[in-house]
């Protein structure tokens, strides 16, 4: 039988790193996916946080 081989593609969640430290209630969260192969480090783009109304930066958590 064939070994079983981890998936490139993989399931990440953003979190808004600006939100988490003004210290207002809610936060702001994307999920998209990642190729591990490509991009073995965390993940860190610039998405819309409809809270704060602005573009701010969304790291990956976990």
């Amino acid at each position: 039988m064939a070994k079983k081989s981890k998936e490139a593609r993989v399931q990440v969640i953003l979190e808004c790193t600006e939100h988490k430290e003004s210290g207002m209630p809610g936060t702001s969260r994307y999920i998209t996916t990642k190729n591990r192969k490509n991009t073995p480090a965390r993940m860190e783009l610039k998405k819309y946080n409809p809270i704060l109304k602005k573009m701010t930066i969304h790291k990956e958590i976990k």
